[in-house]
């Protein structure tokens, strides 16, 4: 079993297949998720309860394990969801902002998908894997 870090292994395993320039999109409870295709987005379900986990909590445990070298949201949530806004601008200081419609889009082409309980909205953010070197 392991000491630390993600648990969950289901998410553990997927994030060990990433690789640099792979998408993963962190969402909230609402985001559409496309439906399951062989060629499509890995998808692991994290949501239990409106809530829980938080966005807040997925991401934070997300980037304690991955190298990160981009970071997209909609600019929606800037006036719709504050507190997310202030934590993806503290987390990622160039950050890109597109139309919720367009992140949705890109999101089609992310290599995982992690679902959280999240329940305000637009707290997603597709990530753009880097490499530790």
């Amino acid at each position: 079993m392991k000491r630390t870090g993600i648990l969950n292994r289901h998410l553990s395993g997927a994030l060990a297949e990433l690789g640099h320039g792979h998408g993963v999109l962190v969402c909230d409870a609402g985001m559409p998720i496309p439906s399951p295709i062989p060629s499509g987005p890995r998808v692991v379900d994290l949501a239990f309860r409106a809530g829980v986990p938080s966005f807040a909590e997925v991401l934070n445990g997300l980037l304690d394990e991955l190298v990160i070298e981009g970071a997209t949201a909609a600019h929606e949530v800037r006036d719709a969801n504050p507190e997310a806004s202030a934590l993806l601008q503290a987390r990622f200081p160039e950050l890109e902002l597109v139309s919720h419609e367009q992140l949705k889009a890109l999101s089609a082409d992310a290599r995982l998908i992690v679902r959280t309980g999240e329940a305000r909205p637009y707290a997603n953010v597709l990530l753009r894997c880097g490499v530790f070197f």
